[in-house]
């Protein structure tokens, strides 16, 4: 029979790592079937992860990419749920410095010839 590994349910991981604010947020975030183990859909909260194992979800606009490293015993600090984790995720894509939406200045409110120009501009990029 081979050695038993170690496990954790998904849930329980993706809040103990910080990927979550709540275990009630992971566990519906696993219930709506947006977290990929090894490429896998899955839609229990129970399933049971390891070492080893690959996570892809999307966090806010970002694909996160994760190899489970270890299984944590709390929900401690930042570093120490770092250390749990490697992060795969592909660089984010550069902002596009000219989308031809103008720029917010600083500083004050905007004149009413500004103003124009802006609502102008707003309306072209929604055509």
């Amino acid at each position: 029979m081979p050695p038993s590994r170690e496990t954790i349910r998904l849930d329980k991981w993706l809040w103990q790592a910080r990927f979550f604010k709540t275990r009630g947020l992971a566990s519906r975030a696993v219930s709506n079937g947006q977290i990929r183990v090894n490429a896998a859909r899955v839609i229990k909260p129970a399933q049971a992860v390891g070492a080893g194992d690959t996570l892809t979800f999307a966090l806010g606009r970002q694909v996160k990419v994760v190899r489970i490293l270890a299984l944590g015993l709390r929900r401690g600090p930042a570093p120490e749920a770092q250390a749990l984790y490697d992060d795969l995720s592909p660089p984010p894509p550069p902002l596009a410095e000219t989308t031809g939406a103008p720029s917010a200045r600083s500083g004050g409110r905007p004149s009413g010839k500004e103003r124009r120009s802006f609502e102008q501009a707003r309306r072209s990029a929604l055509e």
